[in-house]
Order: structure tokens, then sequence, then C-alpha cells
């Protein structure tokens, strides 16, 4: 039966304009309506080579929809080549095309023919969100792009990172830099697709690396095995975003031991960087402990990646209790089964809760009956804000969509990372006493 959904915290699958958008020098071309990537288009944050609202579309019309728009494809990839200076042009497909049945793909494949470097991804909003286009771009470069019958070497400590949804995670660029550091900590050097001086050399590379590294409960998964079966790459899934100092060890010695390294050496980095952690975090155990000011029970309303992430760092870390939680990015139904047992792997043998309720207002609806026993932590996005007001919870926005703070490279990740979350918690917390 239909329903309606009300503040639901993804896109549509043409959303992958800004998986796109993201990797420099690579542009995105819409076969699609006039308004749909206007909707979708956001200035914050893109790869820096091309203005973020800079995207050829075909802007197909009654006339296209009646007598088919590949011959204005095929016109829009021609001028676009004249035009934009990039290293790789993708053709993104919207509903409409997809619906009158325009072949893109043989377009694409006649340009490509002639050695120009276009690729195609069919991301039709009926298809699914901007999280399963962000995996369908992903899986056009490795099957259209690298040529699978080619050589590759492997290149020993290489590693392919899948991690955050770029831009649509506010964190995604901090992300992957904290990724890269902790990795190269340990001897290994991460081969990122996205943001700075990354590009279609990195993508190029995919091939040779060691292995693949996929550290989200679901996201990047399909991708990581799609390069595992096409060119022989290992898949290494590590859940959890690591946050603090529990789950930052538990990464570093997870990739330590499936890349082959010295433990024993990880084993040492990891109690130098917890002896510097944990003095930072005794200077301010009074203010972590107050529990007159705060509940020690919290709620995070985000996608499947913070949702883990935070939860697992607020209980083993600080301390806290969960109530329930909400991954509301529509996880696929074959994921949801692992993910609620990830939920149940915490200190202490505590458990949490995990909704993929994708509904706002039915979220907010069982925050407002929920017993908190005293102020509520609420970390989601800023359609938390009104609830959070009425529940006087002390609240910390950190998802899309996020309109009252600038992320520029911050990041929750590693170490610095945790430190950096418990300043922005208790930041909130203690103008309670204001």
């Amino acid at each position: 039966m239909a329903r309606t959904q009300d503040q639901v915290r993804y896109k549509c699958a043409l959303g992958a304009m800004q998986t796109v958008q993201s990797i420099e020098r690579v542009m995105p071309i819409l076969h699609a309506g006039p308004g749909c990537a206007d909707k979708l288009a956001t200035g914050n944050g893109n790869s820096g080579h091309f203005a973020p609202r800079i995207f050829p579309c075909t802007n197909l019309t009654e006339k296209e929809i009646v007598f088919g728009g590949e011959g204005r494809l095929k016109e829009t990839i021609e001028n676009t080549l004249k035009v934009i200076d990039a290293d790789l042009y993708v053709v993104l497909t919207g509903c409409s095309s997809e619906i009158i049945g325009d072949d893109s793909q043989e377009i694409v494949n006649s340009f490509r023919l002639q050695g120009k470097p276009v690729i195609h991804a069919s991301t039709a909003g009926f298809k699914g969100n901007n999280y399963r286009g962000y995996e369908w771009v992903l899986n056009a470069f490795f099957e259209q792009y690298l040529n699978d019958e080619e050589h590759y070497d492997t290149e020993k400590g290489l590693v392919n990172v899948f991690a955050s949804l770029p831009l649509h995670d506010p964190f995604w660029h901090g992300n992957l830099e904290a990724l890269e550091g902790l990795l190269a900590d340990i001897g290994l050097k991460a081969n990122i697709f996205f943001g700075y001086d990354r590009g279609v050399k990195n993508l190029q590379k995919s091939p040779k690396a060691q292995f693949s590294l996929v550290v989200n409960p679901w996201l990047g998964l399909e991708s990581a095995k799609l390069l595992e079966q096409r060119f022989g790459v290992p898949c290494f899934h590590y859940p959890n975003l690591p946050v603090g100092a529990s789950e930052t060890g538990k990464f570093l010695l997870a990739v330590s031991e499936f890349a082959g390294l010295d433990v024993e050496k990880t084993k040492k980095l990891i109690a130098e960087r917890e002896s510097k952690y944990y003095y930072y975090i005794e200077r301010f155990a009074d203010i972590f402990l107050e529990n007159r000011i705060m509940s020690r029970r919290f709620t995070i309303v985000s996608d499947a990646q913070y949702a883990l992430a935070l939860t697992r760092f607020l209980v083993n870390d600080i301390g806290l209790f969960p109530q329930r939680q909400y991954a509301m990015e529509d996880v696929p139904e074959s994921y949801r089964p692992q993910i609620r047992e990830y939920f149940k792997d915490m200190n202490y043998g505590i458990e949490a809760d995990i909704s993929f309720e994708t509904d706002g207002y039915a979220v907010h609806d069982e925050i407002r009956k929920a017993d908190y026993m005293g102020y509520p932590l609420i970390v989601g996005s800023a359609w938390e804000k009104k609830v959070a007001e009425e529940t006087a919870a002390h609240f910390l926005p950190i998802s899309w969509p996020l309109n009252e703070r600038l992320i520029v490279n911050s990041s929750y990740v590693g170490y610095e990372g945790g430190l950096r979350f418990l300043e922005d918690v208790y930041s909130v917390v203690l103008t309670r006493f204001t």
C-alpha cells in the first residue's frame, strides 16, 4: 500500500551526479528533464575543477518524451566533448529517459568506439536512491572503463578505500583523509577516488591494489566485490567507521592482520596513540561524567554508517546507553539482518535497537514518546532540531540536510576524530549552564 514519506534523508538515484562531481576532472552528463538536476545540485563542496552547477543536460521536453530523446543525447554528448575539458564523462539517465525506452547505453557505446572517454550509468529515480547510485557509478567505471583483459601487477601496500557517500555526507572528505592517515600509520597507501588530487588516475590504479577496504556497514560492498570478481582484488569489509580509541585500535589491528603486517608493531602504535588520547580524556573526565545536565541515553538519526559508528563510540568509550537508533538511507533488505547483529556487538553485553524507518515523521513521533530519563542527546540532521526542542534535548546536527554548520574537511574518524566529536557534543551540553 502506498504511504507518505516525510523528511527522507536521501535523494533519488540521479543524485549520483554528486558522486561524479566529487571526482576531479570528471563531468556528469544528464539525460533527464530540466528540473531534475537543478533540484539535486548543491554547492557544498564539489571536486573543485568545475563549478557545482555546471552539468550538461539534455533537458528533455514533451517533444523528446513523444518521439524519443536519443538524438538529443547524442547532440549533448558531442557538444560537451567540444566545450568542456574533462578526463571522463559519465552519462546518467533519469526517470523520463528510461521510461520512454531510450537506448542510452548504445549511444554511449558509439562514442567509446571512437575512443572517447564516455561511460553510462542507469540512475533512474524509480530504481533506487543516491546511495545505490553511488555504487552504480563505480560499477560503470569498473565495467566500462577498465579493461579486464589487461594484466595488472599488484602494488603491495596499495589499498582501495570505500567509505562515505561523497558530497551527501558532510564529513566525506575529512573521513577519507582520516582513514588515509590511519592506513599510512601502519605502512599502507590509501587509493582514494574522491576529493583532492585523486581523480581518474586513482580509479585506473584500482585493479593494482593489494586489497579493497570497505569501511561502511554496507555501502561500497557491491562495487568492491565487482572489482574482486573482475580483477581479483580481495575485499576486506570492516563495517564500523572507527571513532575514538576503542574502535580505532580494533580497526588498525584488523587491517594489519588482513594485510599481513607486523601486528606487534601495530599494537605498539596503538598503545602510543591511546596514551595521548586518554591523557585528554582524563583532563576533562569531570565534564564527561557529569550527569546532572545530560541523560545517559542517546539517539542517532542518520545513515547506518554514523548510527553504528557513533553508537559504538558513545557506548564503548563514554559509557552512555543507547535508546533506539535510526538508519534512514533505506538500507537494502539483504543487508539489514547483518547490520542488526553489528548493533549487538558492544562492550558489557549492551545491545542497541536499530530501526530502518525512512519516514522522518514516524521517527520523530517515536522520539517524543521515548523515556530518556532526563535530557536526551539527539545526533541527527537539521530536521531533528524541532523534535530536540520539543524534548529539551541536547542536539548535534551531523547529517544531510545540514543547514547550520559548515563542514570543510573535518571528521570524527580516529583518535583525533573521537576527541573532536566529544568537543562538539559537550559544547552543546555546556550551553545548559547558560
